[in-house]
């Protein structure tokens, strides 16, 4: 790879890495995934970056293998495991984790509908670049979004809390 190519991702390195680890954390909802979700994403792009020009935006690269590689991710732990033991008491990754009523009903929430959520309204992005990221219909989307805010609205711990203002 030439310099000029590797100056310029080290600049995006530099300053949109902070952004992108947030945006994780929101997706992942742990620290630790949030890292490692971080860390292969601007792997990937460092290994496509010759191809990623400046105008196609290198942040949407990076967000659409975030969101790309968490589903992927999430699709793989479903899986059942057996565990030797079970725990004596609940174990808690980040303190975040166990913090706040909306983030805990969101966990309830199927793996792509929390992402359907985030990208929707804290990323607010339109319901077609959501369904180009997810690989899905724009109809799939909004049927999604439907059916997590009908869940979350019928949550106890978020029954007083109007979710049209909160989400």
């Amino acid at each position: 790879m030439n310099q000029k190519a590797s100056d310029g991702f080290e600049e995006f390195f530099r300053e949109r890495s902070a952004a992108l680890l947030r945006y994780a954390y929101v997706l992942t909802g742990n620290a630790h995934d949030a890292a490692d979700l971080t860390q292969e994403a601007l792997a990937r792009l460092r290994g496509a970056w010759h191809r990623v020009r400046r105008d196609t935006s290198p942040e949407g690269y990076v967000r659409t293998t975030m969101v790309r590689l968490h589903v992927s991710w999430w699709r793989r732990k479903r899986r059942e495991w057996l565990a030797a033991s079970v725990p004596e008491r609940p174990v808690v990754a980040h303190p975040a984790q166990a913090g706040g009523d909306l983030w805990r009903a969101m966990e309830t929430l199927p793996a792509r509908q929390r992402v359907i959520l985030v990208l929707r309204y804290y990323e607010d992005r339109p319901d077609q670049e959501i369904a180009e990221a997810l690989g899905i219909s724009a109809v799939t989307v909004r049927s999604q979004a439907s059916r997590a805010l009908a869940k979350l609205r019928v949550d106890p711990r978020l029954a007083a809390a109007s979710l049209e203002g909160t989400a």
